[in-house]
């Protein structure tokens, strides 16, 4: 299970009263099933889109962004790259406390407007970063009224933790939004403020007097409207399928490398990553391993927990540290994002896309869990013919017993919804549908669609 801080619940608590507890909607489509999948009944219209995707990914799009010492380099997959330094920067590490110089240079987005007035962003990023490198992401947002957010980082991070260690940056606000781990946020939106507008900053630095540079491949954001509501409308059953994706347990790494947020108990993210990451035939090499106590079965979890530990946050749980963690690995693209309904995921489930969902609840919300969490991430891989949730959970006692079936109506309630009561009878956080998406950098058409349908390119 995540790390149970209060960044979460802070979160949904300061986010959006929207109005109308309609679903996060997207716009409709849908990819056609494949053999062996049993399609079920249309389901209803949904409401307007409350959600925005906006993601940078092509050659012409990095052409189009503002550099200073970046160049686009076009290709299989096409990028942004560190061309000449455009300065030198100090960095002394907060975790570390060593001081050095790297030369930098940068790429900022255009403006973009996204469909949704939004109370809250989420940033993502897909790069190529090797030792001698690391990036920065920040956002700044427009306001209803005008005025303009300063440059928040939104994460400085690295692929390994030689040269900097990986990190969110607390106590950033401007006393009407705030930075919360990983995601942005307005104090308070029952005001009407919202963002209109936004663009993020790429920073690219290397060792200075080398010729090293990341190659970034994918940047943007989900912006998003948040309802605030305990309870979500029930879906129709639309799909029957399962997906055969491997099977983790978190729960058998309790106690191991315990410098990465005490260990297994923790490790419901990287644990869902990695499950994912070999769905799509990737794994990380005998040499990428060598570093595991060869006494621990399943290195690769212990791997995934070390590589997407946010030293600020002291977790494996920041939600776009663990899209990058996935696009380290060959041709994978990964997004954070948040999703209206179930009817979303059996789209993508259609188009053999499982997904990494991030939900809270009490233990007797969620029948046959056995457990209640202030935070979970889990991995659907299907849906039965009576529409209830195959989910690969990772806090199972072995991996065998990672296959879990959930009932449809208390699964969707709890994934969906952004408020719930705590067992003190206080009201807490949940988080409202946000997933994470992996996928192979060059789709089939099904599953280029099935993303496309969710605003995702």
């Amino acid at each position: 299970m995540t790390r149970p801080t209060s960044r979460r619940s802070v979160l949904t608590a300061a986010i959006a009263v929207a109005a109308g507890a309609g679903g996060f909607a997207s716009p409709s489509g849908a990819a056609a099933a494949p053999a062996g999948s049993a399609v079920l009944p249309a389901a209803a219209p949904r409401p307007k889109p409350l959600v925005d995707n906006r993601f940078w990914s092509t050659y012409a799009e990095w052409r189009r962004g503002k550099g200073r010492g970046t160049r686009a380099v076009s290709g299989r997959r096409p990028g942004v790259v560190l061309h000449s330094s455009a300065g030198r920067r100090e960095y002394t590490d907060p975790h570390t406390g060593r001081a050095s110089a790297w030369e930098y240079a940068t790429w900022t987005s255009p403006v973009h407007r996204p469909a949704v007035p939004a109370t809250e962003l989420i940033a993502s990023w897909n790069a190529h970063v090797p030792a001698g490198t690391w990036i920065e992401v920040e956002l700044r947002g427009t306001y209803t009224d005008g005025t303009a957010t300063p440059w928040y980082v939104m994460g400085r991070w690295a692929a390994g933790d030689d040269d900097i260690r990986r990190t969110s940056v607390d106590d950033q606000t401007d006393g009407r939004s705030t930075i919360w781990t990983d995601t942005f946020s307005l104090d308070d939106p029952a005001s009407g403020l919202r963002v209109v507008s936004y663009q993020l900053r790429l920073t690219l630095l290397r060792r200075p007097g080398t010729r090293l540079t990341p190659t970034v491949w994918r940047l943007g954001a989900m912006a998003s409207d948040v309802p605030d509501r305990f309870t979500v409308p029930a879906s129709a059953p639309r799909l029957a399928r399962e997906l055969k994706v491997p099977r983790y347990s978190q729960n058998t790494h309790v106690g191991q490398y315990p410098e990465y947020d005490n260990g297994g108990e923790a490790w419901c993210s990287p644990t869902s990553s990695q499950m994912i990451i070999e769905y799509w035939g990737r794994r990380p090499t005998a040499k990428d391993l060598a570093w595991v106590n060869p006494a621990f079965a399943d290195p690769q979890v212990c791997h995934a927990a070390r590589f997407t530990f946010d030293h600020q946050y002291e977790g494996c749980g920041n939600w776009p540290f663990n899209a990058a963690y996935a696009a380290t690995y060959r041709d994978l693209n990964a997004v954070v994002t948040r999703l209206s309904s179930l009817a979303d995921l059996e789209r993508l489930v259609r188009a053999g896309i499982p997904a990494i969902t991030s939900q809270s609840f009490l233990k007797e919300e969620l029948t046959g869990a056995g457990y209640g969490t202030a935070g979970h991430l889990m991995t659907v891989i299907g849906f039965t013919r009576d529409g209830d949730v195959i989910a690969n959970d990772p806090a199972s006692p072995s991996n065998e017993a990672v296959r879990r079936v959930y009932k449809r109506r208390e699964w969707e309630n709890i994934w969906l919804r952004t408020k719930r009561y705590n067992a003190s009878g206080r009201v807490v956080s949940g988080t409202g549908g946000v997933c994470y998406l992996y996928w192979p950098a060059h789709p089939t058409s099904a599953q280029r669609k099935a993303l496309g349908a969710l605003g995702i390119h």
